[in-house]
């Protein structure tokens, strides 16, 4: 064998191990670690304003194992305890939450889990016919392919309002991307209140997303929001009815 021959298997075999390196996976790491926040112009919650139809900063951690167990918290300013309830105190909402994401089949995730709505310091149970605000929930979705519906099932009174353990929302949206980072989701809800007369706390919720990821962290939304809540329920002068239709721009910035 002439030394050019030799010198061309050398090559061959230098390029084939660079190649072999290259395709090789990064491991998947135990545990990731992300923030985000963020400000939008309407903080709503199944479409209900919680900032009177004002602006609202927002914050979260969320912590992911391999395994798909999942902790997290996240954080916002209120209005909705004292412009609607008549509190005294409640500015903020904090919530705790918890669970686990696996995959079931192909294209088919499930999400159980746990959320705390914590409003701390709030004295909505001081107000006649309200409870403390916090509100304690379990959860269940199922995700196939671009397609989520859950189930929320509170295990406390919910958001203030008295003898109303056993409230649901159920849900289901569609992440539809269109390419140049640009998504749109759909979704449409229905929160049910037990104990309410004429069941005046149902409603039906729909919202249209339009979101688009601007890099390095930085993504943008555009939320349209329409329901039919009741003015007999969800309508406090000088602030309207939670429900009504409106739109939020939101800024965020994950990292």
């Amino acid at each position: 064998m002439n030394f050019k021959s030799t010198a061309a298997l050398a090559l061959i075999a230098l390029l084939s191990g660079t190649a072999a390196v290259a395709q090789t996976k990064a491991p998947e790491p135990d545990f990731t670690l992300s923030y985000n926040v963020g400000v939008t112009t309407d903080y709503r919650f199944r479409s209900l304003s919680q900032t009177s139809f004002k602006p609202a900063l927002q914050a979260g951690a969320d912590f992911s194992h391999k395994s798909g167990l999942y902790l997290g918290v996240w954080g916002a300013n209120v209005n909705w305890i004292k412009d609607y309830v008549g509190a005294t105190k409640g500015s903020m909402e904090l919530d705790l939450y918890g669970g686990f994401k696996t995959e079931v089949a192909k294209d088919l995730g499930l999400d159980l889990g746990l959320i705390a709505y914590q409003y701390p310091g709030n004295t909505a149970g001081d107000v006649t016919n309200f409870v403390n605000a916090n509100t304690t929930e379990i959860y269940g979705a199922l995700t196939y392919k671009i397609v989520t519906v859950k189930y929320s099932y509170s295990t406390s009174n919910f958001i203030a309002n008295s003898n109303s353990s056993g409230s649901y929302y159920v849900e289901a949206a569609a992440n539809l991307d269109v390419g140049n980072g640009i998504t749109i989701t759909p979704h449409v809800g229905y929160q049910s209140i037990p104990n309410v007369t004429a069941d005046a706390g149902n409603y039906t919720d729909f919202s249209l997303t339009v979101a688009k990821d601007l890099g390095n962290g930085l993504s943008a939304s555009v939320v349209a929001y329409a329901t039919d809540a009741k003015d007999s329920f969800y309508k406090v002068s000088p602030t309207g009815n939670l429900g009504n239709t409106g739109l939020a721009v939101g800024l965020k910035y994950s990292f």
